[in-house]
């Protein structure tokens, strides 16, 4: 199989499980407890803590553990605006990640305001769209750090000078470990990150809260987390987490520039052999994202096109949602200005250091036959026969 979903999730680094083993073996402890097992295993939880607040300019007491980046985009949003009311509108770009956008859309039933900030038709955050009235304390403004469907990088430290008295977040998960990502530089309040998209495990995130401002823990039932999120610590994956991201950011360098020359290498290949192809990936983007769609895409099936490539051994994805098997137009395309028909079948492809020159050769011609034989077909159905 060649895999090229990497903004859904990365294979688990070797290195990085030998480093959690340990944690799910012999050293098994709680670390609320007292006893040697538990002391150990509080250590090795603030030495990850440590980690990740250097990684991103925090303080250790800055850094919140949570199950992921979903949790950790849930908990900053229902805290300020449920918990400690801190929040009376909530504004959020139109092509969030819908960890993000189904929760403002929840609060919004309950009385809170959501403003749905435009974007370009690159999908960069429309500055200039910027409503004066969001500069107010008690705004928060949640736009991602990249989007996680077409990579485009966002303007957070401008949004910043725009929104000196607004509360910030981003959720950075799709950028953390893949372009330097600094708090201070940038001036959030709150930013999240994750593990499983940089060949860490799955099911552990972080939250980065400034030091002085108020949270109240989502999850209940517990002290842990300095009384911010109830609940026994997953060692092992924290653990994980922390090196998978010291070997991402020991590598930043190395591994963007050999993604950004592959990802390259197949918006050229694909240039080349596709007519009428659309690339929806800026020039500001992370370097391992490249999303395609086609602007004849209404004589087109955006499943079928993800299904032939998966029957040529392929795994990417179209970056929408799939609602009851029901592919829809990417929220994200549209908000771009994409008619509905293109943004159905706009194909993601996503590369991480593990693809190759080969990988991406076999991916490019794959494609272009693959739009070529839908093309020349009147019935769908009849290239899956004839494939």
């Amino acid at each position: 199989m060649i895999y090229l979903d990497n903004a859904a999730t990365t294979r688990l680094d070797p290195a990085v499980l030998d480093v959690m083993r340990p944690w799910l073996e012999d050293d098994y402890g709680n670390a609320s407890a007292l006893y040697q097992l538990g002391r150990r295993a509080r250590v090795a939880i603030e030495e990850a803590r440590a980690t990740l607040a250097e990684l991103i300019g925090a303080e250790p007491a800055e850094i919140v553990f949570t199950s992921g980046g979903t949790e950790a985009n849930n908990t900053v949003l229902k805290s300020l605006a449920w918990q400690t009311r801190t929040a009376h509108t909530i504004a959020c770009s139109m092509v969030e990640h819908h960890a993000v956008l189904h929760p403002a859309e929840a609060l919004a039933e309950t009385g809170i305001e959501l403003v749905l900030l435009p974007v370009t038709s690159e999908g960069v955050l429309d500055l200039d769209a910027l409503p004066y009235r969001l500069n107010r304390p008690d705004v928060l403004v949640s736009v991602m750090h990249s989007n996680n469907e077409t990579g485009a990088l966002q303007p957070i430290d401008q949004l910043r000078e725009r929104l000196p008295n607004a509360m910030i977040h981003t959720d950075a998960v799709q950028s953390f470990g893949k372009v330097p990502f600094d708090v201070q530089q940038l001036g959030v309040d709150f930013a999240t990150i994750s593990a499983h998209k940089i060949h860490g495990p799955k099911g552990i995130g972080a939250l980065y809260v400034r030091r002085g401002t108020r949270l109240e823990p989502f999850v209940h039932g517990g002290g842990q987390e300095r009384g911010r999120r109830g609940g026994t610590e997953a060692v092992a994956l924290i653990v994980g987490f922390a090196e998978a991201a010291r070997r991402a950011h020991a590598a930043m360098t190395e591994r963007s520039e050999h993604m950004r020359r592959l990802r390259d290498m197949l918006a050229a290949l694909l240039r080349e052999r596709i007519e009428a192809i659309r690339f929806n990936t800026p020039t500001a983007a992370l370097p391992n994202i490249l999303n395609v769609s086609f602007l004849d895409a209404e004589r087109l099936d955006g499943e079928a096109i993800l299904q032939l490539l998966d029957m040529e051994g392929i795994a990417c994805s179209n970056g929408s949602a799939c609602t009851s098997g029901s592919m829809q137009p990417s929220h994200v395309l549209k908000a771009m200005g994409r008619p509905d028909a293109e943004a159905r079948a706009a194909v993601r492809f996503s590369l991480s250091k593990d693809t190759t020159d080969d990988d991406i050769r076999t991916a490019a011609d794959a494609l272009a036959e693959i739009i070529a034989s839908l093309r020349q077909s009147t019935h769908t159905g009849s290239i899956f026969a004839a494939r």
